[in-house]
């Protein structure tokens, strides 16, 4: 049995529809009590797994792409930016330029490291594969420490063809 808590406005969402998906798709039963304290109870693998699959849902991603932890290929990394960035209005301010006008920065640092982004909280969660990630940290932490965008893709792309260089693809 796992006991574990994520927060209160993301535990809200666990009911109905989305804990029986939850449920079927990670074998095991999932219980909500105290408004955001989350007990899973199944085999100790599947309990594993669960806890990772919820705690990323709890960090904002959706039902499908949390579930992306369950192969061998999908990680889940959180940069918390509490822990670099003191003042909460320069953290506020990161965490709009991690996102971009409209979303567009997201998507384009999801769309070009193959990974799942989720802002949420003082946190920034990626899933994807470890190459991946590599990535996208890439140019969030670039952005984090206050480089223009441009700056931060390029990093991007930089670390990608770096992690080509090194597998042996051209």
């Amino acid at each position: 049995m796992q006991h574990f808590l994520i927060p209160r406005e993301r535990a809200k969402l666990l009911t109905g529809k989305t804990l029986e998906e939850f449920e079927h798709a990670l074998g095991c039963s999932i219980k909500v009590s105290d408004e955001n304290a989350v007990t899973l109870e199944g085999d100790p693998y599947a309990e594993y797994n669960a806890k990772n699959v919820i705690f990323a849902f709890g960090r904002g991603f959706d039902v499908e792409t949390s579930c992306k932890l369950l192969d061998d290929v999908h990680f889940l990394e959180i940069i918390d930016l509490k822990e670099r960035i003191n003042d909460d209005s320069r953290r506020k301010q990161i965490k709009a330029r991690i996102i971009g006008r409209e979303g567009t920065a997201k998507i384009y640092i999801e769309k070009f490291s193959g990974t799942d982004i989720s802002v949420y909280g003082d946190t920034v969660g990626i899933i994807g594969s470890l190459d991946d990630i590599k990535v996208a940290k890439a140019a969030i932490n670039a952005i984090a420490e206050g480089s223009m965008h441009r700056k931060a893709y390029t990093l991007m792309q930089m670390e990608k063809e770096k992690i080509r260089r090194e597998k042996g693809v051209a």
